[in-house]
This record gives structure tokens, C-alpha cells and sequence, in this order.
């Protein structure tokens, strides 16, 4: 356990650092892409508990259907999955609330099956069951219930599937999947009654796939939608290419508010006729309503994908991974540029080691960032854009172009493995998984070679990839190789700047390069996190550090944070850990390089270490709330034992600020941090920076 001395030694600190800046907690200034309907209504008032279900219904096995003369024109088959979601909050229950609220016409109806957690917060649904209910023109009632069971197993969804077209045909249907998502890897729908198992892609389309049939010119249904996070992936689309004709998702965590029911089911109820396309738009118009409403617009994203087109895009996707395979294993350095365009692109769900890494990068703008090395990436855009028919995306998640896709940021085999099993994820590329096989190990196994040499005999390759057979796999180099870690640190004696020289060789073996901030005092190391604000040289290999004397702080407390994804010259976003009203949190927070001002866009949970499910509840930061600020302390004597301690709390208010903050005088520790393709990290020597008088004295210590 840390002494009492270090905590009082870190709260002197605190106290000793004064705020400067513009007070800024909720953003401001919205834009958008494509802007809401001008249909869009204020929500209506909600009660406490869904519209009362008719208790005309037993509680056996399965009661009487309803008649309903012909097929419905709408039929939407709802898959609830109420997890932490519903037992925490409430989300589940609110969403049937705003169901609840329009009158549906006799030839629109909801089939939906609820279970997956533990408590549900109304008088109706049961944690003990799986519950099959019926929202139509005569209000909610319950048709069916069965024996609990996971709804992460694709033996449960194909029972409610399959209990909904028999009993619920229509002309037009709709599945929506509602609970967390964790993009391509991790599926969605995570029970919480069974440790959170969850839906892989490939049960997903397993039980989708038995109950409907396949036909990719004449798919079955009109609409998948996923009221989830990060599941609007290439992954995701291929997968019902050949079920649906509509994919309706979010490529970025969605908040907790979710799709907006109300507006956009009321735009069925009077449209009936309407298309999946057109039904896709209203989806995404309310989302962005109701997120403008509740103050989550900030980094919002949604699209809508026809399927019927994906086809172009996925053979430019395997054009794409095949340039980058025998680019990687023919150009030197080539591995190395690919990562630094990655990291450059969108990437969602947080990413940093604090929040968990989901692994999804948007695909356009990767394609964007590695036009320069890829001859194939326009053809990559310009099939996005043809499928990708519509999109919404709050102004920090601009360069969202609809789909996500897999790129291993963390370097995590094990997380590669499931996406390389088809048994898990149905991936529309052989040629990404054995890039990516050939990026984290440095080799490929049999399969591998032999599928790299028929490619390039073949001619597989675009033209700007060789031709020549390959006869030997290059190693892959690293910075474990390279021996950087321990890198000396130099220091020009006329600016008093340090430096690190690795030469050439740093363009063709690094991703990124960043640095580590340390305060010092007494016997204890307080880490402040990480970040990019260097001088660059990567042609030459040099970099530098642009140490000011400021740090980023909430109320004037400097706060530990983590570069989550990094935007060129427009922005930065960081995760911030906090415990926000006693419960811990990430604060999500962009610095905005034209306005040189911070924002904070929200706080979420980030990502469960275990299950790899993203956390749907993004909010905003309201009056009232208590932010506990928490610091990384360790001993001198043991710096890798860092642990998280309270410093200080804010309560928001209308005069809390977010913003850069002068640190008090005193030493300070800085490395810099130096990261390959496959995740490895070194450490240079530490530079030493002194603040004393307001001036700033730098020493190397080599």
C-alpha cells in the first residue's frame, strides 16, 4: 500500500496549480453531415413503466396469435437484450416507453423477445424467463415465454426468429438488435444473466441464415439495425449481404439515449410504405434528434448501407489488403507507413490502454490516410461511397464514411486469432488477415505463402504492387530488435531542448512516437499520461520535445490522460479516468488545434476487459455531478507499480473549465515513448525538466 505521505504530497500539488482559459464543459456548435427531418418532434413525456401490457394473456408456454388478415406491411422482429443496461439504468424499459407512445396502424407490428438481465425496471418483464411480446395497433401484450437462456447463443435468437415469421409474416421485415456491441470481434447482445456471452457474427448469421434462407439477389429481409456500439463494420455488412437488403448501425459507441423510437416509428406508422432505405434515413434523423436533445451529438455516428451494393466494396477491400500484403512483405518500411496511416484514421470505441482497445478503424478514412502508399484506396472510397447510402456524424467524428473496419492497434494476437476464425467473424477478406497475420508475427504460416505466391502468379495484385515471386519472407522489424529501448537522450545546449536521434530506420520500424510525463517528488512518481505534442523529424528519425510547462486540468487540476486518436491538425481526443458521482468513468475530451480549446464531450465506461463489450452510455457532464479527479502514483523505488489515487473532486457547474493548466514548480520526468506494428513499446532515457521562477531548466542525465 502507498504511504499517507504520497497522497499529501500530491494533493500540495494540486493545490499549488492555478486555471486559465475558457470555461467549456458541454459542447458546443453542432454540425453535421446530413441534418435532421424537419419533421422531428419534441419527445413526449415519458411515464415511469411502458404503455400497461393487456392481462388478457396467460403465463403459459405460448398463448393464442392474434388474427391478422394477410401479411402485415412492417413487420420488425425486436431481439432485447436488456443486459447491465436495463438492470443499471433503465435504458431497455425507456426505449419500450418511446414505442409506447405511437399508435401503430393495423398493418405495422413489433415482435419482441426480452430477456438478458438480471432486473428489469418495470412491473411486466421478468428476469426469470424469456419473454415474447407484441406491441401492434391494440397496444403491448405477451404472446409467449420460455425457460431462460442465453441470448448470446444463436440457438435462442433462432427460436424467437422463427416463432416471428411464422406467426408475424409481412411484406417488409426488420430485425433490430438492441444491448452492446463490440464491433467485428466481439459481436453483440451480451447477456448479462451468463457472464455476458454474446452473438458472433457467425451465429448471427447462423440463426439468421436457418430460419430465413440466403438469396443475395432477392434478400429476405428488407432491414438489419443494430441499436448497439461499433457494429456498422464492413464485417457486420458482408455478413447479411445475402439476408438483408439494409444495414442500419453505428460505427463509433453509441450513447446511452440510443435510437430515438418515437420519431422514427411514427414516421412508419404514417409511411407504411416506405422503403428500407427511406426508413434508414428516419432511423438516423431521430438518432441525431434525440442525441441534440440529451447532449450527446458531439461524436455521434450512423449509417445506412445497401447491401445489394457491398459487393464493388468488398473486392476493392481485398484489392486493398492484397496491395498492403505484398507491399509489406517487398517494400521496406511499407508495414510501418500502413500502421502510421491507422493511427492517423478514425478509430472508435476509445482504444488507449486505459479504455480497452476495440480494434476498428473507419475504412475511409483509412483508405484517405494511405492514398499516398496504396494505389488501390480510391477505389475504396468510391465503392464507400456508392453503398454507404446515408450518414449522420457529429462534428468530432467528421471524417466517419459509414463502415468501419478491423486493424490491430494493441498488437493482441489473441484478439487477432478470433478475427482470423471464421467461425467467429465472417470477414470479407483472406488478404487483411494474413497482412495482419504477417504484421504481428513477422512470418507467415503455410497457408499463408501459398495464398501470397498464387496472388502474385496470378497478377492478384494492382498494378503498383511487384510482380516477382517472393522467395523469402522478410523479417519484420521491431524495437526490440532495433534495441531502442533505454534510447539515449541528447540536449541542444542553445534552445535547451532534448532530442533522441534514431535515423532512418525509425520510418520503416515505427507507428508512433510519443511521450511520458512524470511529476517528482519526495520519494514518489505521479504519471500524467500520455501524448504526441512533439517536434517530428520522421525522415531524419528526430524528435523533440515541445515541453511548455502547461498540462491539460479540470478545474486546475492536471489530470491523467491518454491520446485515444489522433486527427492531423484538427483535433486530438484523450480519455480521461475519473470516478464520476463515485462510479468510474473516462471522460472523453478533444483539443481543438484551430481554437486551441479543450472539450469535453462526454464520459463513458470505456471497454469491459473481459468481455470486449463497449460500454452504450455515453452522457454528458450535467450541474450537479461530482467529478473525482485520479492520479497514477508510484513509489521511486517501484515505478511500474503505478496505481490510481483520489486527488480532488469538481462539482459541475456552469463555471467549471477543462483546460490547459500551468504546472506548479518542481521536477519533472519525460521519456520518450517509441511504438512498432505489432504493439511493442521503448522507452528512451528520461529528460528532466526543473519549473522554477517560471522559467524552465532542462538537464539530461545519460
Amino acid at each position: 500500500m502507498k504511504k499517507l505521505t504520497a497522497i499529501m504530497l500530491a494533493l500540495l500539488l494540486v493545490l499549488s496549480m492555478s486555471a486559465c482559459g475558457y470555461v467549456q464543459v458541454v459542447p458546443a456548435g453542432q454540425s453535421y453531415q446530413s441534418q435532421p427531418s424537419q419533421q422531428s418532434a419534441p419527445k413526449p413525456a415519458q411515464s415511469q413503466t411502458p404503455s400497461q401490457p393487456s392481462q388478457s394473456q396467460s403465463s403459459g408456454t405460448q398463448t393464442a396469435i392474434p388474427a391478422h388478415e394477410g401479411n402485415y406491411k412492417w413487420a420488425f422482429y425486436w431481439y432485447l437484450c436488456g443486459s447491465n443496461l436495463e438492470s443499471d439504468g433503465g435504458c431497455a424499459t425507456i426505449d419500450l416507453m418511446e414505442l409506447s407512445q405511437v399508435k401503430l396502424p393495423d398493418d405495422v407490428v413489433f415482435v419482441i423477445v426480452t430477456g438478458g438481465s438480471k432486473t428489469w425496471r418495470n412491473n411486466y418483464m421478468s428476469s426469470r424467463k424469456l419473454q415474447y411480446w407484441v406491441y401492434d395497433s391494440n397496444g403491448l401484450y405477451q404472446v409467449a415465454e420460455k425457460p431462460v437462456s442465453s441470448m448470446g447463443d444463436a440457438e435462442t435468437l433462432g427460436e424467437f426468429l422463427e416463432f416471428a415469421r411464422d406467426n408475424y409474416p409481412a411484406d417488409k421485415r426488420g430485425i433490430i438488435f438492441w444491448d452492446h456491441g463490440g464491433g467485428s470481434v466481439t459481436g453483440a447482445a451480451f447477456d448479462e444473466l451468463y457472464n455476458y456471452d454474446s452473438l458472433t457474427l457467425y451465429e448471427m448469421y447462423a440463426a439468421c441464415g436457418s430460419v430465413f434462407g440466403t438469396d443475395a439477389e432477392n434478400p429476405p429481409l428488407e432491414v438489419v439495425g443494430f441499436d448497439t456500439c461499433l457494429m456498422a463494420t464492413i464485417d457486420v455488412a458482408y455478413t447479411f449481404s445475402d439476408i438483408a437488403r439494409y444495414l442500419v448501425a453505428s460505427e463509433e459507441s453509441e450513447p446511452g439515449n440510443g435510437w430515438f423510437y418515437t420519431q422514427w416509428v411514427q414516421a412508419l406508422a404514417k409511411d407504411p410504405s416506405m422503403d428500407g432505405a427511406k426508413l434508414g434515413r428516419e432511423i438516423c434523423d431521430a438518432f441525431v434528434y434525440g442525441c441534440q436533445k440529451d447532449g450527446t451529438a458531439s461524436n455521434l455516428t450512423l449509417s445506412v448501407t445497401e447491401l445489394g451494393k457491398l459487393e464493388p466494396l468488398v473486392e476493392a477491400y481485398e484489392d486493398f489488403g492484397a496491395e498492403a500484403l505484398t507491399s509489406a512483405v517487398r517494400t521496406n518500411g511499407f508495414i510501418s507507413a500502413f500502421g502510421r496511416a491507422a493511427r492517423n484514421s478514425e478509430n472508435y470505441g476509445g482504444n488507449t490502454k486505459n479504455q480497452g482497445y476495440t480494434n476498428m478503424v473507419d475504412l475511409g478514412d483509412l483508405a484517405r490516410q494511405s492514398g499516398s502508399i496504396m494505389g488501390s484506396s480510391q477505389r475504396v472510397i468510391d465503392a464507400l461511397n456508392d453503398c454507404v447510402i446515408y450518414k449522420v456524424n457529429g462534428p468530432y467524428r467528421a471524417s466517419s464514411s459509414g463502415l468501419s473496419c478491423y486493424y490491430s492497434y494493441n498488437g493482441d494476437r489473441r484478439d487477432y486469432g478470433k478475427y482470423a476464425d471464421p467461425g467467429i467473424v465472417m470477414s470479407p477478406s483472406d488478404s487483411f488477415k494474413y497482412f495482419y497475420e504477417y504484421q504481428l508475427t513477422g512470418d507467415l504460416g503455410s497457408e499463408g505463402r501459398k495464398y501470397l505466391q498464387e496472388l502474385i502468379s496470378s497478377g492478384g495484385t494492382t498494378p503498383s504492387a511487384p510482380q516477382a515471386p517472393v522467395t523469402e519472407i522478410p523479417k519484420v522489424e521491431t524495437v526490440k530488435t532495433m534495441g531502442w529501448e533505454g534510447q539515449e537522450v541528447k540536449l541542444d545546449k542553445k534552445t535547451g531542448t532534448s532530442y533522441i536521434n534514431l535515423g532512418g530506420k525509425a520510418d520503416a520500424v515505427l507507428s508512433a512516437v510519443n511521450f511520458e510525463l512524470f511529476y517528482m517528488a519526495d520519494g514518489v512518481m505521479v504519471n500524467m499520461g500520455y501524448d504526441n505534442d512533439l517536434q517530428a523529424d520522421w525522415k531524419n528519425g528526430i524528435f523533440a520535445d515541445n515541453f511548455r510547462g502547461v498540462w491539460a486540468g479540470l478545474d486546475g487540476m492536471p489530470v491523467y490522460l491518454e491520446l485515444s486518436n489522433v486527427k492531423g491538425d484538427e483535433y486530438n481526443i484523450y480519455s480521461v479516468p475519473v470516478l464520476l458521482n463515485n462510479q468510474q468513468y473516462n471522460l472523453v475530451v478533444a483539443y481543438v488545434f484551430a481554437q486551441e480549446q479543450w472539450m469535453v464531450l462526454g464520459a463513458t465506461k470505456g471497454l469491459d476487459p473481459v468481455t470486449g463489450m463497449s460500454a452504450k452510455e455515453l452522457r454528458q457532464l450535467a450541474e450537479g455531478d461530482v467529478v473525482t479527479v485520479l492520479w497514477k502514483i508510484a513509489k521511486t523505488s517501484a515505478a511500474d507499480d503505478f496505481e490510481y489515487y483520489t486527488v480532488g473532486t469538481v462539482t459541475i457547474d456552469k463555471d467549471t473549465t477543462f483546460e490547459e493548466v500551468e504546472l506548479s514548480g518542481g521536477k519533472y520526468a519525460m521519456v520518450y515513448e517509441m511504438t512498432d506494428v505489432q504493439g511493442n513499446v521503448a522507452v528512451s532515457q528520461p529528460v528532466m525538466f526543473e519549473i522554477k521562477d517560471g522559467e524552465i531548466y532542462t538537464t539530461i542525465n545519460n
